[in-house]
């Protein structure tokens, strides 16, 4: 156990690429452990990519990148301006709308907070919002993708921890609105007292003739997460089977109702998305002896036994877990923790009768706000390059920002009610 965590922390601070960190420490155990070999640990990591229900990952993010380039995300676009333009910080407030209505979309938190940083960070710049404020509310509100289906965090959560994909889609609902809700009072706000965009008097009232105009043009993409709810409770279709569905969804909508999907388009898409599962797969592969080595060593029971020494309140039990993984979530990618810290936490949550769909949907929160806080958030770094934003100013003008998830978090922890209540209506209690 010692050389598995030595050699994981050097690795990880001489800046090695993660999937080889965990590799590497895999291997490193097995080989310091007679009874075990190194093929085993090959098995391991082939085991890893011959699971069924894992094939919605590769379909979901080709199926995201489709629709960024078939018309459905400047329609998205289109809409979140239509709402917020008699708003304060109404060009920040697009970034709220967007991340809301592009989880059903993208995914992928990552992905949502470049493509907004492209789109709106000049315009924003241009109207006098700093760059820390813009790569701030940019990345800060991709969050928001975490939970709003198909969150891919929400899908390799249900695929380590064996519990039910689509009662995680359901449960993602809620509180994907409700965070929307938060960072938009939290725009409204800062954009107030820094004097940012405030609305002009001559911008004309949204009518509903406009709204149910633009709501027909991105109505396509707006159903897209209630047919996946709909279709996995009523069996049309599988977790899996899902996602080849969005993709079949995702070319007939850009083809013969946008009519923007063309050739160049779909191979663009293509090859985004062999790049994109190429880096995950690469990581879950590498996941399994390292896995394995934690579960050898009964790294699950030992940490069980630590924590019920703390506390036996499963409120404060979960509070302590989220705290170890918004930790976490600093120094290592979001795809690892899910794989790796899955196995070990949800044993004990489901010992203190805590729901695993209640805290898988505070978990893919608050790993995937990982990747939006220092020192090696990805997400953070990306947004921060496109406009060249010092990492100090953004972390800065974030604080607002996590102080609103982190009080959110708060309301979907001492009421599960709020997370639980759409699946248990679909799917039963």
């Amino acid at each position: 156990m010692t050389l598995l965590i030595i050699c994981f922390v050097l690795f990880l601070v001489l800046g090695m690429p993660i999937a080889f960190v965990i590799g590497i420490a895999g291997f490193a155990y097995f080989s310091s452990v007679p009874y075990l070999n190194f093929e085993t640990a090959t098995q391991m990591i082939v085991s890893q990519s011959q699971s069924f229900a894992f094939l919605a990952v590769p379909f979901f993010i080709f199926a995201g990148n489709l629709m960024n380039v078939s018309g459905i995300t400047s329609r998205l676009l289109s809409l979140a301006r239509l709402l917020t333009r008699r708003m304060y910080g109404g060009t920040a407030q697009i970034s709220v709308v967007m991340s809301t209505l592009m989880g059903g979309v993208s995914g992928s938190a990552t992905a949502d907070a470049a493509m907004e940083t492209r789109i709106l960070g000049p315009e924003m710049m241009r109207i006098g919002y700093s760059k820390g404020y813009i790569t701030a509310v940019n990345c800060i509100t991709a969050l928001i993708t975490a939970t709003i289906p198909p969150s891919l965090g929400l899908i390799i959560f249900g695929f380590v921890g064996e519990v039910s994909i689509g009662r995680l889609f359901a449960a993602g609902l809620i509180p994907g609105v409700l965070m929307m809700i938060f960072l938009m009072t939290t725009t409204t706000i800062t954009s107030r007292i820094k004097r940012y965009d405030p609305p002009r008097p001559d911008a004309p009232k949204l009518s509903l003739r406009e709204l149910l105009d633009n709501l027909k043009e991105s109505i396509w993409a707006l159903l897209f997460p209630v047919i996946l709810i709909v279709g996995i409770r009523f069996g049309v279709f599988t977790p899996s089977e899902s996602g080849a569905f969005a993709v079949v969804y995702a070319i007939l909508i850009g083809k013969f109702v946008y009519k923007e999907l063309t050739w160049k388009n779909f191979r663009d898409a293509l090859i985004t998305t062999l790049k994109d599962n190429g880096a995950i797969m690469l990581i879950i592969a590498m996941s399994g002896p390292f896995s394995y080595a934690i579960t050898w060593v009964k790294a699950p029971a030992v940490l069980s036994g630590f924590l019920f020494g703390i506390t036996e309140n499963s409120q404060i039990m979960v509070l302590i877990m989220i705290g170890f993984l918004f930790i976490t979530g600093m120094f290592v990618d979001s795809n690892v923790n899910f794989l790796l810290l899955t196995p070990i936490f949800l044993p004990v949550v489901k010992s203190m009768g805590i729901d695993p769909v209640h805290f898988g949907v505070l978990m893919a929160t608050v790993v995937t706000l990982g990747v939006m806080t220092p020192p090696i958030g990805s997400a953070l770094y990306t947004v921060c390059g496109i406009i060249k934003c010092p990492v100090e100013e953004y972390t800065k003008e974030s604080i607002p920002f996590l102080a609103a998830v982190l009080l959110e978090l708060a309301i979907l922890v001492f009421i599960p009610g709020v997370v639980l209540w759409i699946p248990n209506m679909i799917f039963g209690g």
